[in-house]
C-alpha cells in the first residue's frame, strides 16, 4: 500500500543525511529517542519541520525539502506538459490554453505560474495551518523536476502563496533558465 508517511520519512532522512550525517538525519525524522514515531501525521509534520529549521539555515532547509518530493503521478503530468509544449509557440499560448488552465497553469506578462485551489499534499490533509513554508518546499522541488523534464533546461520555482499558511491558494512561479521556444 502507498504509505506517504513512510515515503516522506525516508526522503527527508536521505536529504538530511546528504548535508549532514546519519545521526542528525535520524533525529530530524524520528526525534530524540525516536519519540516522533508515535506522532500522528499532522504533529509529525510540524515537529519534523521545527527540528529541521532548528538545525539548518533557511537555504539548506529549502534545499533539503526540495529533495523530498515523492514524484507521485509525475509521468501523467509530464505527458500533459509535453502536449502543451507541442501545441504552443510561446509562454502565453502554453499557459493560457483551456487544458493548461484546467491543470492550474497560467501565463501573465510573459511569466508562467502554477496554482492550486486546494493543498495537493496528502501529508497535510489533517494540518490546519503551518507557521512556515518549509513543508511546502517539497512541492517546489516536485515542480522543478517536472518542468525541467518537460522544458529540457534548468528551472527555478518560487513559492509565492500557500493555502496551509493562510493564503487563498497555493501559487508558484515557474522560471525557465533558457528559452523554451526558439
Amino acid at each position: 500500500m502507498f504509505d506517504i508517511r513512510k515515503i516522506q520519512e525516508q526522503l527527508i532522512y536521505v536529504a538530511v543525511k546528504s548535508v549532514s550525517n546519519d545521526e542528525t538525519a535520524k533525529e530530524i525524522v524520528y526525534g530524540k529517542d525516536e519519540l516522533a514515531r508515535t506522532e500522528d501525521n499532522s504533529i509529525w509534520v510540524k515537529s519534523t519541520m521545527k527540528r529541521l529549521e532548528d538545525n539548518f539555515d533557511n537555504s539548506t532547509v529549502k534545499q533539503i525539502r526540495m529533495h523530498c518530493q515523492c514524484g507521485y503521478g509525475m509521468d501523467e503530468k509530464l505527458n500533459l506538459l509535453k502536449e502543451l509544449l507541442e501545441s504552443s509557440s510561446n509562454i502565453e499560448e502554453f499557459g493560457n490554453s483551456d487544458k493548461a488552465k484546467a491543470a492550474g497553469l497560467y501565463s501573465e506578462n510573459g511569466e508562467l505560474y502554477l496554482q492550486f485551489s486546494f493543498c495537493p499534499c496528502p501529508m497535510l490533509a489533517e494540518v490546519d495551518r503551518l507557521e512556515t513554508n518549509t513543508w511546502c518546499q517539497c512541492t517546489t522541488g516536485y515542480s522543478k523536476v517536472l518542468f525541467e523534464k518537460a522544458f529540457g533546461c534548468k528551472v527555478d520555482v518560487e513559492l509565492l502563496k500557500s493555502i496551509k499558511m493562510g493564503d487563498e491558494k497555493c501559487l508558484m512561479k515557474i522560471i525557465p533558465q533558457e528559452a523554451i521556444w526558439k
